[in-house]
């Protein structure tokens, strides 16, 4: 009787140490997790930079957008932060001329792959095709897309979906 005791006791002297570790491996790990921020979700600006370094071949960091609305329509612009990067003023220039090719067909994929499809004034826009006037131009220090409409409607379309760049892009964007 007496050896089943002991036998006993090693067996709960056991089950405490594994439980024991298992609890400071998996303190371990949690704290690893919250250290290197894995679990850390992102927000809507970090997740929109995130797509948008899959489409925009230029770097925000290094650029500002700029969104003016107009009366009748709006003014989009990409300026580099520094004037002297040539570099990115050409990458700019080349993307907001493609960029500008499409949205005159009614393809704003771009701009749906970074901000959701449900981006707002995105619907209009896309079925907008020949109702929206959209003029390319570079400039000395990125490029712009000037957007022009008669219809009251797709100008407030534009300015939504001109917010909503604002809001997601955060302090790489500005609306003006």
């Amino acid at each position: 009787m007496e050896l089943k005791n002991i036998h006993s006791s090693k067996n709960r002297k056991g089950f405490w140490l594994i439980g024991g570790l298992v609890i400071v491996t998996a303190i371990a790990a949690l704290a690893f997790v919250y250290v290197t921020g894995v679990l850390t979700p992102r927000s809507r600006q970090e997740e929109v930079a995130l797509r948008g370094a899959e489409v925009m071949p230029f770097d925000l960091e290094q650029t500002l957008h700029v969104f003016e609305k107009l009366d009748n329509g709006g003014l989009q612009r990409v300026v580099v932060k520094e004037p002297s990067n040539k570099e990115q003023i050409s990458l700019i220039q080349r993307h907001l001329k493609e960029e500008a090719e499409k949205f005159r067909r009614g393809d704003f994929s771009d701009p749906a792959r970074i901000h959701g499809q449900d981006m707002p004034g995105l619907a209009e826009l896309k079925s907008a095709a020949g109702k929206i006037e959209v003029a390319y131009a570079p400039l000395p220090d990125g490029a712009q897309i000037r957007y022009t409409t008669k219809e009251p409607a797709l100008v407030m379309a534009l300015h939504h979906w001109f917010d909503a760049q604002v809001s997601d892009h955060g302090r790489h964007a500005s609306g003006h």
